[in-house]
């Protein structure tokens, strides 16, 4: 079987849907499946074209028309022949079916566009749970109005949509009333064990409690409510924490700002061995997020990484933490809310560490990639049975 994959970003660019891309396609490629990426070359050093792991990836010209949001370099202002060389190219593959992640990505488009042209069918994988609040009112009404345009014909054209959690499907059904299966990605546990704890992080902290947060940072990742929080919070107990905020967006210099005077790091964008480094030498993590993503990769990372959790319901949270259990889960996003779970750990390291241990048993459970690529592989054969 060949799959033919557009993925709106791929490693080396940072990010939990970067990272479920490419775990999704090495262990379907391990399966015996050939697997071709077809990405934005983003950033800008990239290859044109390797293999990786067993997966061959081809990489078009790209920009950022806003942060995170990468469009082909195939408008006549933005003429590049490579893009449509590039394009050009993939009919020389013959796939038996075309994948595409994400409604709101251009690739997406081209997904849809290539497949009805080779009348070969698509499954669509989205990340979203929720229209996406963006910085500005502006951006937000045309991010709703692509949607309600572009994003339903995706919807209503693949001849498949996969959830990736229960939260994307009653997103998609806004849209399209069709059956969306749910399958859970899974982690990469051996990645995982060899990352080494960022050691320097708590030797330099040695008294303090520290506490993470790893994000895309828009509006609606929630992170100016964490920010709050902790304002609200009495000196002494600031004096015990450090919070690490990592990430880009176009949110970065606000909540900068917002950050000044409080026991708070902006580390940008990492590396995401670095990433993991810092979570395993962590003691909380924050997940603070609106609705609008899917499913957090880095939540389930910091629970693998013994991190205590404390989280809002939306992008999928709530599927994964149980109140008191393997985290604190809170009714919403809220600066009030938030500093109470705060409180409530902060003074508690028998708590942390009771939540930490348990949140691992539970993602090493759930979270198996081999499960889900059997699960995707069911669903191949029967829309090929079906064709």
């Amino acid at each position: 079987m060949r799959v033919l994959v557009f993925s709106p970003y791929y490693p080396p660019h940072i990010g939990g849907l970067e990272s479920h891309s490419e775990e999704f396609n090495r262990h379907l490629s391990k399966t015996g499946v050939e697997v071709l990426v077809f990405t934005p070359r983003l950033p800008i050093e990239s290859p044109e074209e390797e293999i990786r792991d067993g997966v061959r990836i081809i990489r078009f010209p790209a920009f950022e028309i806003i942060s995170n949001y990468p469009l082909p370099k195939y408008w006549p202002f933005f003429w590049i022949p490579e893009f449509w060389r590039s394009f050009r190219s993939l009919w020389k593959y013959q796939p038996d079916i075309v994948i595409s992640r994400t409604r709101f990505f251009s690739t997406s488009l081209l997904a849809l566009i290539y497949a009805r042209l080779r009348g070969i069918r698509l499954i669509h994988i989205e990340h979203g749970s929720d229209f996406v609040q963006l910085s500005s009112p502006f951006k937000t009404l045309l991010a709703r109005l692509y949607d309600h345009t572009f994003g339903r014909i995706i919807f209503r054209c693949s001849d498949l949509n996969i959830s990736i959690s229960a939260a994307v499907r009653q997103f998609i059904k806004k849209f399209d009333q069709r059956t969306s299966p749910v399958i859970y990605r899974g982690l990469n546990f051996d990645e995982l064990d060899q990352s080494l704890e960022n050691v320097s992080l708590r030797q330099e902290h040695p008294e303090k409690i520290i506490i993470a947060t790893a994000a895309r940072l828009y509006k609606w990742k929630g992170i100016e409510n964490t920010i709050e929080a902790i304002r609200s919070l009495p000196e002494d107990t600031q004096s015990k924490i450090i919070f690490f905020i990592i990430g880009d967006g176009e949110d970065f210099d606000r909540l900068q700002k917002l950050s000044s005077g409080l026991p708070i790091q902006m580390l940008g964008k990492l590396k995401r061995t670095d990433v993991i480094g810092i979570l395993k030498a962590s003691d909380i993590y924050i997940h603070s997020s609106l609705p609008g993503g899917g499913l957090s990769t880095s939540l389930l990372e910091a629970m693998y990484c013994q991190c205590a959790i404390i989280a809002t319901p939306d992008e999928g949270a709530d599927e994964i933490i149980k109140n008191t259990h393997n985290g604190l889960l809170i009714e919403k996003s809220s600066p009030k809310l938030l500093y109470e779970a705060l409180s409530q750990l902060i003074e508690n390291q028998t708590t942390i560490n009771r939540l930490s241990r348990q949140a691992v048993q539970d993602v090493r459970a759930r979270f198996n990639w081999n499960k889900s690529i059997e699960q995707y592989k069911e669903i191949f054969d029967q829309i090929q049975h079906d064709a």
